[in-house]
């Protein structure tokens, strides 16, 4: 049986990564990035809370790729940090154009020390200062748990500016509970595995029901992703979720609402001024 390098999956593998890296090298090159934004609801009113700015590319084709679709392959590469610094970058912009907004960008625990990220972060900052009372940073547990001491130290140093923390997928990786008290995340967000058909399935619920309490212990408001069913959220409302995100909601868009109502509004100004 072939084994390693000369295992043909092993090449597939290999030449689909490559072939990812590079398509994601070339989207950067060329300015083809851009967030696409999904709602999360508070559970009790129904009103958006905040929204989650993902990080999109542009494929050659002109197809808008996911980032589900490239982040494993890039994100432990170099360009994993450019990444973090774009979707920083057309967060903080984005937050500085709507006033009103609050907006929770993904990073990896690798951005911290990255100085092109806190580069950006600090331009920012001396050109608008309430875009980090309003900006959520997101840090995968998988990630979290890399190098927790690093994490920790960053998010005093960051919190400062008034930026807030969630521990994103929680659930998913393999967190060391005792860190817990020592991160100074303000929001919990729970794997989709743990919320989607949780309304038939008794065994999800007792273990979505610990993380709840968890959350809550250390005060964190707590989001349930990933929600897809009417009966999934009732279930979800009754076992205490502060917040839910899903496409039972809506689904990510990179043409929200609230940025389309903009612009239909200045085009109109300007209609009324001509």
């Amino acid at each position: 049986m072939p084994s390693g390098a000369d295992n043909p999956l092993n090449a597939a593998v290999s030449a689909r990564d490559r072939s990812t890296l590079a398509m994601v090298e070339q989207a950067v090159r060329h300015n083809q990035t851009m967030l696409a934004f999904q709602p999360v609801v508070v559970t009790h009113d129904r009103r958006v809370g905040f929204y989650e700015g993902l990080i999109r590319v542009m494929d050659e084709t002109g197809r808008v790729i996911p980032a589900k679709d490239f982040m494993p392959v890039v994100e432990r590469a170099e360009l994993g940090r450019e990444i973090d610094v774009l979707a920083l970058n057309m967060g903080l912009r984005t937050l500085h154009e709507n006033p009103s907004l609050r907006l929770s960008i993904n990073m990896s625990a690798r951005s911290i020390g990255y100085q092109k990220w806190l580069n950006t972060l600090q331009r920012w900052i001396k050109k608008d200062g309430t875009v980090c009372e309003r900006l959520i940073l997101e840090i995968t547990e998988s990630s979290a748990m890399d190098q927790p001491e690093l994490v920790v130290d960053f998010m005093d140093r960051i919190s400062r500016h008034g930026v807030c923390f969630a521990l994103d997928d929680f659930g998913a990786g393999y967190t060391a509970l005792r860190y817990l008290k020592d991160f100074y995340f303000d929001i919990l967000k729970i794997d989709m595995q743990f919320c989607n058909g949780i309304a038939h399935d008794p065994d999800i619920r007792a273990l979505t029901a610990a993380m709840l309490q968890i959350g809550h212990h250390f005060d964190m408001l707590v989001v349930a992703e990933g929600v897809e069913k009417a009966e999934d959220v009732d279930v979800l409302a009754a076992m205490g979720a502060d917040c839910l995100q899903g496409y039972y909601f809506d689904a990510p868009t990179i043409r929200p609402n609230w940025i389309f109502g903009e612009q239909t509004a200045n085009r109109n100004k300007s209609n009324v001024r001509a």
